[in-house]
């Protein structure tokens, strides 16, 4: 199970049809019990349940054996705390030396980003950054995580670095989930911003929420990728990495605050991962103010970016697991 691209559902439907044996999708009209009879009628030997916490139809799953193996991933990055899912998938670059404490499925490192990433093309386009409300002069900080996982605790940061440059600005994006949400985190930055004497509506704009199209088309605009600190880009880092935009992170210590932190490991671009908060703020004031390094980072990425898609180590590493995992159950069944 796994969501489908918002823009294009059918094709990436069709895609999943395309390389599955079998496939069929739940319809909005069928509710938990004729899923939980479909996949018992399956008679899978492993079930997969990438996003519990993110679909209320499928989180319950996880309070149910319908497999007699069950794993889920990092597509929602922390434990289930079910007793019925019994191994988490991550990855050997996310994971801290200390993750299998994090778990109470029993955790499995892939190598890499645990799992492969296509190949995605830049997309061509004429728009500039005025179409977006985006100062053509300014040195654009690309803050693009849903406003949930920035932390009040790490507000400051922003205006910290915003002191240094009336030059600079942030482009956030307004939430999908309430117009409460983007209001709340606006008093909070007028706020940290106010403590530095600074107006936060002078470096920070809120865009509308954009088609996939125009997400990757404001990336291209932009000059720097600011990841969060409390839940680390994904999706997201790997758009900027595309786009060629260095990225400021500082790796926690949860998996889920590790994610840009395992793609720039893998791609040789560790100048930008920072050890501290303070240094994660040093880093980002440099690249908004050095714009030769900002350059030299910009077309290193572009140069080491292909490292990070279509690595086969992890699918092979995931298929292994898979045949591992149902020799092991069977053998405990048979004793």
């Amino acid at each position: 199970m796994s969501r489908v691209d918002p823009d294009k559902p059918e094709e990436t439907r069709d895609q999943f049809q395309l390389y599955s044996h079998q496939m069929w999708y739940l319809g909005k009209n069928e509710n938990l019990i004729d899923l939980c009879q479909k996949i018992d009628s399956d008679h899978l030997d492993i079930l997969i349940m990438p996003e519990i916490a993110v679909s209320a139809r499928v989180g319950p799953l996880a309070c149910l054996r319908l497999a007699p193996i069950q794993c889920t991933t990092w597509a929602h990055p922390v434990t289930s705390g079910s007793p019925y899912m019994d191994y988490f998938l991550s990855s050997h670059l996310m994971e801290p030396d200390n993750g299998d404490e994090h778990y109470s499925e029993t955790l499995i490192r892939l190598p890499n980003l645990a799992f492969a990433i296509g190949k995605k093309e830049v997309i061509l386009h004429e728009k500039n950054r005025s179409d977006f409300g985006l100062r053509q002069d300014s040195v654009i900080f690309w803050c693009c995580q849903s406003l949930f996982k920035y932390l009040p605790e790490h507000d400051y940061i922003f205006a910290t670095v915003a002191q240094h440059s009336p030059t600079f600005q942030f482009a956030f994006i307004e939430s999908d989930h309430s117009p409460i949400v983007t209001e709340t985190f606006k008093k909070r930055l007028q706020a940290t911003f106010r403590q530095l004497d600074l107006n936060y509506e002078d470096y920070c704009l809120f865009l509308p929420r954009l088609n996939r199209s125009d997400f990757s088309i404001v990336t291209q605009l932009s000059d720097i990728f600011l990841d969060c600190l409390s839940w680390s880009g994904g999706f997201t880092t790997t758009e900027a990495i595309i786009a060629g935009l260095p990225i400021v992170t500082c790796p926690g210590e949860l998996m889920r605050a590790r994610h840009s932190y395992g793609i720039l490991t893998m791609i040789g671009i560790t100048e930008t991962i920072a050890e501290s908060i303070e240094n994660y703020i040093a880093i980002a004031v440099r690249l908004g103010l050095d714009r030769q390094w900002r350059q030299a980072i910009s077309q290193k990425i572009l140069e080491n970016g292909d490292r990070m898609f279509e690595d086969q180590a992890c699918i092979t590493a995931l298929e292994a697991f898979f045949q591992d995992a149902v020799e092991k159950k069977q053998q405990m069944d048979d004793g």
